[in-house]
C-alpha cells in the first residue's frame, strides 16, 4: 500500500513538473563575457581613434594604431577572462577538499552547520533532523550540499576559462572594428572621425539596449547609459591630443 502511494506521489509530481516550465535565464556568465568584451572593444578604440584624430594623424595611422590596439587589447582581455575563470575553478577545488577533510574529521560539526543552515530558513528542528541523518548516510550529498548552502559556490564548468577568454576576445574585436571603419574608407582622418562617432553611439546605444534588455534592467536607460561613456571617453581622448597637438 505504502508502495503504491509513493509511486503515485512520484507520478503526480512528474505531472506536475511536465506541466510547468521555467524560463529563467540560464547563460548569465556567457552575456557577462560579451559585456565585458563588446563594451571595451567599442570604447578603447573609438577613444584612440578620436585622439589620434586630434592630433591631425592621417587615416592610415589612426587605422594601424587601431587594428594594433584591438589586436593586444583582446589577447590581454582574453587572458584577464582566462585567469579569472580559472582562479574560481582553483578556489572552488581548493574549497571542495577543505570540506570533504572536514565532513571525514569533524562530521559533528558539520552535521550541526547543516542543522544550523536548515534552520535559518525557518525550518524547526524536528524537521530538520531527518535531513540531516539523511545527508550523513550520503557523503557526496551531504558535500554538495556543504558547498552551494554553506560556500555558496557551485561547480564550474571545466572549460569555462577557455570559453571566456574566447568569448571576450572575440567580442572585444567585433567592437573595436566599429570604430575603425570609416578610417578604412575616408583618407582625411578629420572627417572620417565623423563618420566614427555616428557609427560608433549607433553602435554603443543598439548594444547598451540589448545589454539591459538580457539583464533585465532597463533597456533604454542602459542604451543611454552605455553611449554616454563612451562619448565622454572619446571626446576627452580627442581634447587631450589636441591640447598636446594643436
Amino acid at each position: 500500500m505504502a508502495h503504491d502511494e509513493a509511486r503515485n506521489l512520484d507520478s503526480e509530481k512528474q505531472r506536475l513538473l511536465s506541466q510547468h516550465k521555467e524560463k529563467h535565464f540560464t547563460a548569465g556568465e556567457i552575456v557577462r563575457d560579451i559585456i565585458i568584451g563588446v563594451s571595451d572593444g567599442l570604447t578603447v578604440p573609438f577613444a584612440l581613434a578620436a585622439g589620434l584624430s586630434g592630433a591631425n594623424a592621417t587615416s592610415s595611422i589612426v587605422l594601424t594604431a587601431g587594428v594594433a590596439e584591438v589586436a593586444a587589447g583582446a589577447i590581454s582581455m582574453g587572458l584577464g577572462g582566462y585567469l579569472a575563470a580559472k582562479s574560481e575553478a582553483d578556489h572552488y577545488v581548493r574549497e571542495l577538499r577543505r570540506e570533504q577533510e572536514e565532513i571525514v574529521n569533524v562530521p559533528d560539526t558539520e552535521a550541526a552547520e547543516v542543522a544550523e543552515i536548515l534552520a535559518e530558513y525557518g525550518i524547526e528542528h524536528h524537521e530538520y533532523t531527518p535531513v540531516v541523518n539523511a545527508l550523513r548516510k550520503n557523503p557526496q550529498a551531504w558535500l554538495d550540499f556543504m558547498m552551494k548552502f554553506e560556500l555558496g559556490l557551485e561547480k564550474p564548468d571545466p572549460r569555462r576559462a577557455l570559453h571566456s577568454a574566447l568569448t571576450i576576445a572575440i567580442s572585444y574585436i567585433l567592437g573595436g572594428v566599429v570604430p575603425l571603419i570609416p578610417y578604412m574608407f575616408i583618407p582625411r582622418a578629420r572627417e572620417a572621425l565623423a563618420g566614427s562617432v555616428v557609427l560608433t553611439l549607433a553602435a554603443l546605444l543598439i548594444f547598451g539596449y540589448a545589454k539591459g534588455y538580457f539583464t533585465g534592467s532597463k533597456p533604454f536607460k542602459s542604451a543611454f547609459q552605455t553611449a554616454l561613456i563612451g562619448a565622454i571617453a572619446s571626446a576627452a581622448a580627442f581634447g587631450m591630443a589636441k591640447a598636446i597637438h594643436p
